[in-house]
């Protein structure tokens, strides 16, 4: 099976589209001639021509806007954000035309339109180009939300949500454009809506999706010479949210630890934390723990900046936490001191 990076695999996804359906178009900034901000359209253009590969003003509330027109008449546009962060210019477009123009139409108007980009902290960008935006895009109903943490899953997941006739949103690691991974050369699809357990266990559930995934099969390593066995549960889809595994494995370990890139009120990593706590409390040992990034802007200052993120060593932290060791409590009170 071939080894190729993240980008890579979102380029064939997008690639395998575009010639499979003559209605798939790809818009944004530097997507064509610059071959995207970072990379993930090379060699598009050169395939495709400028009908299809569509480089747009800086201007994320028209573009968006045209791309989600383009759908209503009978398009699948891709359109890419050079960066989430800038997508709040566009939040009316993707909020009130996007999400409920189906609901609004009573289904006679459907808006197959996937918005991606990179998405979450980045390294050196402060605080107002290093933010993750899952919770305030899941919070729409309208809309489906997908973060896949490897190549493979960015592939199938991308070309299940061109294939799809909701908007999607689709959230990509800025960090992780390089991370490679096993991609096969046979079409294939990941359904939007379907967990995956990245690593099985026993003792406690750690549920990710994205970079964190990474973080907690680090902590897994760690854990494990500790004799400690944890399971990870990728949820890779936000929404639809496959509650199902996430229950299933906690009912077995009997312990849950969450983690979000993201701010911790009101987000992603909190609302499934309740659903935990109110599914499977009988079946809980321990209080659910949240990991997540720290309730304030994120830092430039880079000790600072990795101090407020997600780590392993704080996945590993809270995983004590769930099964009442001393190590875990301690962990905690050097991050508060920090």
């Amino acid at each position: 099976m071939p080894v190729i990076t993240f980008r890579e695999a979102l380029r064939q996804a997008m690639d395998e589209e575009m010639e499979r359906d003559k209605d798939v178009i790809l818009m944004g900034e530097e997507v064509a001639r610059y071959n995207g901000a970072y990379k993930v359209s090379q060699g598009l253009l050169g395939k495709y021509g400028e009908e299809r590969i569509i480089d747009t003003p800086i201007s994320e509330e028209g573009f968006t806007g045209i791309g989600i027109g383009a759908a209503m008449a009978g398009l699948r546009p891709i359109v890419e954000w050079m960066t989430f962060n800038f997508s709040l210019m566009a939040i009316d477009q993707v909020i009130n035309n996007a999400a409920k123009t189906r609901y609004m139409s009573g289904g006679q108007v459907e808006i197959p339109v996937v918005f991606r980009g990179p998405n979450g902290p980045g390294e050196y960008l402060a605080a107002q180009h290093s933010q993750a935006f899952q919770s305030l895009y899941a919070h729409i109903p309208g809309l489906k939300v997908a973060a896949p943490s490897t190549p493979y899953d960015a592939k199938g997941l991308l070309k299940s949500a061109v294939r799809d006739n909701n908007p999607v949103i689709f959230l990509e690691s800025e960090l992780m454009y390089s991370l490679k991974g096993n991609v096969p050369d046979d079409e294939y699809l990941v359904p939007l809506g379907e967990a995956d357990i990245k690593r099985e266990g026993n003792d406690a559930t750690v549920v990710c999706f994205s970079r964190p995934v990474h973080m907690a099969l680090e902590a897994a390593e760690q854990l494990k010479e500790e004799g400690i066995n944890i399971e990870i549960v990728d949820i890779r889809s936000i929404r639809p949210l496959d509650s199902g595994v996430i229950f299933s494995s906690v009912k077995k370990t009997n312990r849950c630890v969450v983690v979000d890139e993201a701010w911790p009120f009101a987000g992603v990593g909190s609302y499934i934390g309740w659903l935990v706590s109110k599914n499977c409390f009988d079946d809980l040992d321990a209080p659910v723990e949240l990991v997540s990034l720290e309730d304030v802007p994120m830092p430039y200052n880079h000790k600072l900046e990795l101090a407020a993120q997600v780590s392993a060593e704080k996945i590993a932290a809270a995983v004590k936490r769930v099964l009442y060791t001393d190590q875990g409590n301690t962990e905690k009170k050097k991050w508060l001191k920090k």
